[in-house]
């Protein structure tokens, strides 16, 4: 039988991390979006052609990805992200799909990404959990993390679809805000999923 296939979303600074981290730790393997995207980007040789298409040979130094070149790319122009998405989005997708077949064996799987509504990969789940922190605590969160301003958080927060229309789209949401604790919060969540 499939397993039951989660998805982990929420906005910078929600908690997502900690959330896949802990359905590791209750058994769950979690596929991260981002690391997974960043992997294929370097080995699958259809993004690689697309981008070399796209971008000419110097995309890429040997079997490194120009970072430099494509993030100037990416930030010149709002379609210029979406481009680049179409490349690689329906790739993370079917390694997702490829990454779920092989965790036949376990009852419920899960994908953590920032953008998994807006990515189109709501489809490839049965149920969307939503890691919700007020924003203020998610600004603050994100600038100790990555070490920046609270501008450069709010205008990648205002890149995103809001937690408003998150909540909206989400089965179950899990509150990150420091007054309710989370693994009460992650078992349940499971317990609700084993026993349905």
């Amino acid at each position: 039988m499939a397993p039951i296939r989660l998805g982990i979303t929420g906005g910078i600074g929600s908690g997502k991390t900690v959330i896949s981290q802990l359905f590791e730790l209750m058994g769950v393997p979690v596929y991260l979006s981002d690391v997974e995207a960043k992997r294929l980007t370097i080995s699958s040789p259809i993004i690689r052609d697309k981008l070399i298409a796209l971008l000419g040979p110097k995309v890429y130094l040997g079997k490194e990805l120009n970072k430099q070149l494509l993030a100037s790319y990416l930030f010149s122009h709002s379609e210029h992200a979406l481009q680049i998405n179409h490349i690689i989005h329906p790739e993370v997708k079917v390694d997702f799909q490829e990454w779920v077949v092989r965790k036949h064996d376990i009852p419920i799987v899960a994908m953590e990404s920032a953008i998994l509504i807006e990515a189109g990969f709501q489809d490839e789940v049965d149920f969307l959990v939503m890691v919700y922190a007020p924003l203020e605590l998610r600004i603050q969160r994100a600038m100790q993390r990555d070490e920046v301003t609270q501008e450069a958080v709010s205008e990648r927060i205002q890149h995103q679809m809001s937690d408003e229309e998150k909540k909206n789209k989400a089965d179950f949401i899990l509150i990150n805000d420091g007054s309710f604790p989370l693994i009460p919060q992650t078992k349940e969540l499971l317990e609700q999923l084993r026993y349905s």
